[in-house]
């Protein structure tokens, strides 16, 4: 039996997903995308997890989507169009599980990052990045704009940086990402994996509950106006304050001790 395309590993309450197509560069095919809906859809049940990690395997992190995949489309009847759509739905659909998973979910990212796979960095709810990765939104290169991965692009960066990656094609590196905000942290190559392992663990021993009801408000004030925010966002605090864990973790901080979590 062939080795899955994405692969599952669990380090207590962190899950570790891993593209594993690397001979393609971790290219979104057809499957793959339908491997990481179910896989999202599988944890976002899953309260033993806290935290998720995205990473790719071999020489990147993801190529975006799978040209030649693509390209076989157009022998079609009608040249691939019905394809083309149900493809870009499935993969908006794909990377929208993301911010709605309860998880905070971190891209581990390192090669390159490109069209889809930039799109999936920015759609991550924090990223690290090897020092020499390259990110780029390149479909203008080929004639084809990146509008899918602008939408998440333009949700992370300034409009303009947006618009510049998008248009001329070119790459920026991990130290520009991460002064345009794309990523949080740079690391050395070879820190990759214990520095976004560290972030993780860090999270996962957060109480989950304010974890999971904070992202979920993060993103729902983020479309609201703010007085509309305030009233949401408090609404949610007062929510979070009946927590016996919260109850629990205020004494804690008066005792000057730490708080002892029966559940998270």
């Amino acid at each position: 039996m062939s080795e899955s395309i994405l692969l599952r590993e669990d380090h207590g309450a962190v899950a570790h997903l891993t593209l594993n197509r690397p001979a393609a560069l971790n290219a979104l095919s057809d499957d793959l995308l339908a491997a990481l809906r179910d896989t999202f859809a599988a944890l976002a049940e899953d309260s033993s997890i806290r935290v998720i990690i995205l990473s790719g395997a071999g020489k990147a992190f993801c190529a975006g989507h799978d040209l030649k995949e693509m390209q076989g489309a157009r022998s079609a009847e009608d040249g691939g169009a019905a394809y083309y759509l149900d493809l870009f739905s499935r993969c908006g659909e794909v990377m929208q599980a993301i911010p709605a998973l309860p998880q905070p979910v971190i891209a581990q990212a390192h090669g390159i990052a490109t069209a889809a796979g930039c799109q999936l960095v920015a759609s991550c709810d924090l990223a690290v990045a090897a020092q020499g990765t390259r990110f780029g939104v390149n479909g203008v290169n080929i004639g084809l704009f990146c509008s899918t991965p602008m939408v998440a692009l333009s949700r992370n960066i300034a409009r303009k940086f947006a618009f510049e990656m998008l248009s001329t094609g070119e790459f920026i590196d991990a130290a520009r990402a991460r002064e345009l905000g794309l990523v949080n942290r740079v690391v050395a190559p070879e820190d990759l994996a214990a520095a976004t392992m560290e972030l993780a663990q860090t999270i996962a021993a957060k109480l989950g509950r304010a974890v999971r009801i904070g992202k979920q408000a993060f993103y729902a004030q983020s479309e609201m106006g703010l007085a509309e925010a305030y009233q949401f966002t408090g609404q949610v605090m007062a929510e979070n304050m009946m927590y016996e864990e919260t109850a629990e973790g205020v004494q804690a901080f008066i005792e000057k001790r730490a708080p002892d979590w029966k559940q998270g």
